[in-house]
């Protein structure tokens, strides 16, 4: 229980203290927008980091080498835990705005990091905003922004993918941009799964090899969606085994 305090107050306090750090990004940003955008990236994902050093556990990280440096991407990873965007944030190499449920627009201060990180809140009851918010994701991969979506939709710690939602890879297709698969593997042990305990737990992080959907075949970029789910279900069925 120490361990979710400890974490609680950290991100409380990640919350409270940088709103004056806000304000002198917002300034920034007047003059020059790419040094804020930079500078607001290396504070999230240091505080990213320092949390996943409180929970104790140990990451793996199996692949990395298969993301590209200097290319826009989309990041599909499963999703077990609420701790799977700290952990990938943590390795973004560029801007990367991450696809999230609406309901988190709400949450204050929270949803201010968010937006300044091009993150994006998507209403997946509507169709029309959910289309309207997929397409702003292409325009922003378009400007040269990473990406990151869980195309299942919600949190899933089953041994078996839920259904791939094919408008989630729109942005991929419409960019043409190359879909880097994420594997997660025991990330849920963290919290999730002894809620509200946090546990030091043995997570793995595989990379998979780019998917640029120009160079799939007619039926594998008719169902995207599939194609990548099947991807990332073998690396997950292969993963090494965690001790």
């Amino acid at each position: 229980m120490l361990r979710f305090i400890i974490v609680v107050i950290t991100v409380v306090g990640f919350l409270i203290l940088t709103i004056p750090v806000l304000i002198v990004e917002w300034i920034i940003g007047k003059f020059k927008p790419y040094a804020r955008d930079i500078s607001s990236l290396r504070i999230v994902q240091g505080a990213f980091k320092l949390i996943l050093w409180e929970t104790g556990s140990k990451i793996d990280v199996i692949g990395f080498e298969n993301v590209p440096k200097d290319e826009t991407v989309l990041y599909v990873a499963n999703h077990r835990s609420y701790f799977d965007i700290l952990l990938t944030y943590c390795r973004c190499p560029g801007l990367t705005g991450y696809v999230a449920k609406d309901s988190m627009e709400k949450i204050p201060l929270l949803s201010l990091w968010m937006k300044r990180l091009y993150c994006l809140f998507l209403n997946r009851t509507d169709i029309r905003q959910g289309l309207k918010t997929i397409l702003t994701g292409v325009q922003q991969m378009k400007n040269g922004i990473s990406m990151c979506i869980f195309p299942e939709g919600t949190r899933n710690t089953g041994e078996k993918l839920l259904p791939f939602k094919e408008g989630s890879l729109k942005m991929a297709e419409k960019t043409g941009c190359a879909i880097i698969p994420i594997a997660i593997t025991n990330s849920a042990d963290i919290f999730e799964n002894h809620f509200p305990k946090i546990r030091p737990t043995h997570v793995t992080l595989q990379y998979g090899e780019p998917i640029y959907p120009g160079k799939l075949s007619k039926e594998e970029k008719k169902f995207l969606g599939a194609y990548t789910q099947k991807v990332i279900q073998d690396m997950l069925d292969h993963a090494p085994q965690n001790t």
